[in-house]
């Protein structure tokens, strides 16, 4: 499936976002680690997440979905029941990881796999630190899915853990965390630069002791492990809105608001980068939710100019580079990213894939090992762009077609759907003209 976008129409109106991706894997994958019944409004409901329901499955965890509402019958981690089968991951990195830690925690033998595409992402990362942790996992040649666990009894616990983790990284650092909830002592985890702190406080209002201090988070583990159910609405994905926040300010005459979208400081890196470039963005913070802060933002069509990122900034909108490349392409003069060698081991190479697609619309860009830098001209000229099986960068591209001097087709767009299945309506609401086509 193709989607075609097209430039000349302003994009104006109001919308809401999908729950956000980080706090659904972590709220259902909780859930199911929690003693009771957990319900969680606004749920991602979108193939990545899909994932993480299946594999909660096949550990004889009992979930509904009633709309966006997910309804969990938390087990404990003593309740989870070894697989009869592999359990499929898909392309998702946050789901194997995520489910290790919890795995490795309940002692649970189980062989964790995915796609092609997530078997090439590296999990040497979390393999290693369980191994100190007397975790008995092994991956296979290369440090790569699939993963096997063995099975480790409860009287057997896991030994603590003070360990520096080579990059800032929110998946190992939780996986890490839900495994030194088995741990016979206090666990301490030290970052380069902070990464995004969703679990910290879903565990903390779940009854774990947990502490941050600056880079660094520490889990008081308890015996035995108990966790309290979630109830949480939440807020909408500061990932997704990103490539509508961006086709907002390129697109000439455009107002969007984006209503209750997630703002924690971890997430807001994009932002912070944006205004930097001259965007007009404001923001309207609201009341929180489960200790999340949440707001409304107002993004109006903007001149930009370049600008650097590099270190923490980084590392705070590490998944929002795709759309904050396509704002650099049309802005004027020069912006430098570096401290971003994290995005070669995305869904895809997204530095080179970046690369590759803008110089096909137009842009000049030269790649870096961890960044890139463009030269914005205020303009891209269209064509067609292949998206390398990589959602964000499929969205980041269709974005860039609102505004270009021709349309953008974008190959492969039915991958949109791993993480914003609504990502086209949502466009076409607000006035984009945008197709589907085969």
């Amino acid at each position: 499936m193709n989607l075609v976008s097209s430039p000349g129409k302003p994009l104006r109106g109001s919308l809401s976002l999908p729950g956000d991706k980080s706090l659904s894997h972590r709220a259902a994958l909780f859930s199911a680690l929690a003693q009771g019944e957990s319900v969680i409004d606004n749920f991602l409901v979108a193939g990545v997440t899909q994932a993480m329901l299946d594999a909660l499955t096949s550990l004889g965890v009992s979930w509904e979905l009633h709309g966006k509402r997910l309804v969990v019958q938390g087990k404990g981690l003593a309740g989870l029941r070894p697989p009869q089968r592999a359990l499929d991951c898909g392309n998702s990195a946050t789901t194997i990881r995520l489910l290790t830690g919890a795995l490795a925690a309940a002692g649970v033998p189980a062989v964790l796999d995915g796609s092609p595409g997530l078997r090439r992402r590296p999990m040497d990362r979390i393999v290693s630190p369980l191994q100190s942790m007397g975790v008995p996992i092994l991956a296979s040649e290369g440090g790569s899915p699939p993963l096997q666990l063995e099975t480790r009894t409860a009287s057997q616990p896991l030994r603590a853990l003070d360990y520096t983790l080579p990059v800032a990284s929110a998946q190992v650092k939780t996986c890490l965390l839900l495994a030194a909830l088995a741990a016979d002592g206090p666990c301490s985890l030290h970052e380069p630069e902070p990464s995004r702190d969703h679990s910290e406080r879903m565990l903390a209002s779940m009854g774990v002791k947990i502490r941050a201090d600056g880079a660094t988070v520490t889990l008081i583990p308890s015996c035995p492990v108990l966790l309290n159910p979630l109830h949480l609405v939440l807020p909408g994905d500061i990932s997704s809105a990103a490539f509508i926040i961006v086709a907002a300010v390129i697109t000439p005459g455009s107002q969007v608001i984006l209503r209750d979208v997630l703002l924690n400081p971890t997430r807001t890196g994009l932002l912070d980068a944006l205004q930097s470039m001259g965007a007009d963005i404001s923001i309207q913070r609201g009341a929180d939710r489960g200790g999340e802060t949440v707001g409304d933002v107002t993004v109006s069509a903007s001149t930009l100019h370049g600008t650097e990122v590099d270190g923490a900034l980084a590392v705070r909108m590490i998944d929002e580079f795709p759309a904050f490349a396509v704002a650099t392409a049309f802005a004027h003069g020069r912006t430098e990213v570096r401290g971003a060698a994290e995005l070669r081991h995305k869904e895809s190479d997204r530095i080179g894939a970046l690369a590759h697609n803008l110089l096909l619309l137009g842009a000049q860009v030269e790649e870096a090992a961890d960044g890139f830098t463009i030269l914005g001209q205020g303009v891209l000229q269209g064509g067609k762009g292949d998206p390398f099986r990589d959602h964000r960068l499929a969205m980041a591209l269709a974005v860039a077609g609102l505004a270009s001097k021709e349309a953008v087709t974008v190959q492969g767009a039915e991958i949109i759907a791993e993480s914003y299945p609504e990502f086209a309506d949502a466009l076409r609401s607000l006035g984009a003209e945008v197709r589907l086509e085969p």
